[in-house]
């Protein structure tokens, strides 16, 4: 038992190390013998637990969207149920969508703020985006994007995945967490502040799909 518990430790500890350089560095700085040193392992044992690089690097990834997939998902079927039989509304939807991600205790976890930094490395990756946010996210997405539609029944297709391309682009700005709102704002707004800006990015988002909702 306690041979097995040092192996999940280390294979942990492979994750947790591959996560802090892939969000600082990207894919293409981060090595292999980088992580397992930084993990305190032998580079034999990264590649006996994960294969390859990009192996690392997808695992790494799916780790937490599969928590935060449930988070939204539980939240989403919340707001519909309390809707029921009427349709949600835009700003449940919205909040439902945001708050898991940007409000709770997680937050104050370095390894949360770690794999945001990815999130947002990958969403603005023409060579991970497509191919790594469609795998690890789009179910869960698509939930919302139908809730949205019955939310907005006079707004076209275009004008939702738009919408939603808008609001997931604000997201992954907010993930990033540059410090460029800091200089913006002269320090009266924090980039890390996410639970601070939660409120302003529902109203912001919600207004936005509304307005579409009436062209």
């Amino acid at each position: 038992m306690a041979e097995t518990e040092v192996k999940v430790s280390r294979k942990d500890a492979i994750l947790d190390a591959a996560e802090a350089l892939f969000a600082e560095h990207g894919y293409d700085a981060v090595t292999l013998r980088a992580i397992a040193a930084k993990a305190g392992v032998d580079v034999a044992l990264a590649n006996y637990h994960f294969g390859r690089k990009h192996e690392l690097f997808e695992q790494t990834f799916q780790r937490r969207a599969e928590i935060l997939n449930t988070w939204r998902l539980q939240a989403l079927e919340a707001c519909r149920e309390k809707a029921a039989p009427s349709p949600a509304s835009v700003r449940d939807i919205i909040d439902a969508y945001l708050r898991p991600l940007m409000t709770g205790p997680h937050l104050k976890e370095p390894g949360w703020r770690n794999y945001y930094g990815m999130v947002a490395y990958v969403n603005s990756s023409t060579a991970w985006g497509g191919q790594l946010m469609t795998k690890s996210y789009n179910p869960a997405i698509e939930s919302f994007i139908e809730a949205l539609k019955e939310a907005l029944p006079e707004a076209s297709d275009d004008a939702i995945y738009w919408g939603y391309h808008c609001l997931s682009g604000a997201l992954t700005l907010a993930f990033a967490q540059t410090g460029r709102l800091d200089q913006l704002s002269r320090g009266k707004v924090c980039s890390t502040d996410l639970e601070g800006g939660y409120l302003q990015m529902v109203d912001f988002i919600t207004a936005g799909f509304e307005r579409i909702g009436k062209r």
